[in-house]
């Protein structure tokens, strides 16, 4: 494999959130690549060429995420012309930004605590807010989309993306931490110091609630929708299988585990916590008893990021070394890059041809994957 740089653009700042738009729209090679600085602004790039399509303001205090909203099958057609964009700031709101237009279209204002985690629930899985009050309700063409859940500090918000309120959920008990949702919708988890909760995205009721007494850093769903799993401060890594109340646990890592990614057939699941990435087999039973596979890298693990529909992983380490691997072969090492600054985020594109890298430094580098 090779990675090689297609281009490069600069940030004002820290690159703090990277996202690609999703397959689709309108057309494979229109995929757009969302750049957040910490400083706020957000700058979006064709992935083509890396021409620069907008510069939006994003949020004046600072800008901490960002989330497309879903564009494949029926979402498109509701989509229309407009691709939307989330972000959430240190303002303690939710901005929604048509990325067509590169224009501000909606804000939802959640209280003082930053917005530190977005994720949207795929469409058909949300219903609209059971308030009858006209001035309350969103227009009848809103309620199958996608909803968008908003963590800012204890609380957990479902949006729609008018920027109107679906559901306020009861707050946690600590700062939400992770949010993750599965590929097939209908629910939400929501992490915090102490354990997470499961939040049905149909009735908006809690459906479990998984107790953990110690910080998480990480949440993830396999693609499958089997295993839910956490990254710890302890530090460790906890699964469960929610369907049939069974929890495994890994421990013995060098640092909090801070990163997580499943490769698309949920047989691998990789981990940071130390100067290798750390690859279970989840097939079967799980990794419980089993020996993961070591990927080493000569400084800390700082991001790691399976392909979408390909088995190739993305490891980044604190000395700038970006490295790809597939894990199932007995010599899983493809590629080897260095780069100016470590990397603080790596993306795939839609259709894994592209690796995304945003920077410490402000850099975002994206690089084409060949064969």
């Amino acid at each position: 494999m090779q990675l090689t740089k297609h281009w490069a653009a600069q940030l004002d700042d820290y690159a703090i959130d990277l996202a690609w738009s999703g397959p689709g729209f309108p057309a494979r090679e229109d995929f757009r690549l969302a750049a957040a600085s910490s400083a706020g602004p957000v700058s979006l790039f064709a992935a083509s060429d890396g021409k620069k399509l907008h510069d939006l303001p994003g949020h004046p205090d600072g800008t901490n995420c960002l989330a497309w909203q879903p564009t494949s099958g029926s979402q498109l057609s509701a989509l229309s012309s407009q691709l939307c964009l989330a972000t959430g700031g240190q303002d303690g709101s939710v901005k929604f930004w048509d990325a067509t237009a590169g224009q501000h279209t909606a804000t939802a204002p959640l209280g003082r605590d930053w917005v530190d985690h977005l994720v949207w629930v795929p469409s058909g899985t949300g219903r609209p807010t059971r308030d009858p009050s006209p001035a309350l309700s969103s227009p009848p063409s809103t309620h199958n989309s996608p909803l968008l859940a908003a963590a800012s500090g204890r609380h957990l918000t479902a949006l729609r993306p008018d920027a109107t309120v679906a559901h306020t959920f009861k707050p946690a008990a600590k700062t939400i931490t992770a949010l993750a949702v599965p590929r097939q919708g209908g629910c939400v988890a929501a992490a915090h110091f102490g354990g997470v909760q499961l939040w049905d995205t149909d009735d908006f009721l809690l459906q479990k609630e998984f107790p953990y007494a110690n910080g998480i850093h990480a949440l993830v769903w396999s693609p499958d929708q089997k295993w839910l799993v956490s990254g710890n401060q302890d530090p460790s890594v906890h699964l469960w299988i929610p369907e049939k109340d069974i929890e495994l646990h890994m421990s013995g890592y060098e640092t909090k585990v801070k990163h997580l990614s499943y490769d698309y057939t949920s047989r691998w699941l990789a981990t940071s916590g130390g100067r290798d990435a750390c690859i279970w087999d989840c097939s079967g039973d799980g990794p419980e008893g089993r020996e993961p596979a070591m990927l080493p890298h000569d400084a800390p693990i700082c991001a790691l990021a399976f392909q979408n529909t390909h088995g190739l992983l993305a490891t980044a380490s604190a000395d700038g070394v970006v490295q790809l691997w597939s894990p199932e072969r007995p010599k899983p090492l493809r590629a080897t890059v260095k780069m100016p600054s470590a990397a603080t985020k790596l993306a795939w594109s839609p259709d894994d041809r592209l690796l995304a890298i945003g920077s410490e430094k402000g850099a975002v580098y994206v690089l084409k994957c060949e064969a």
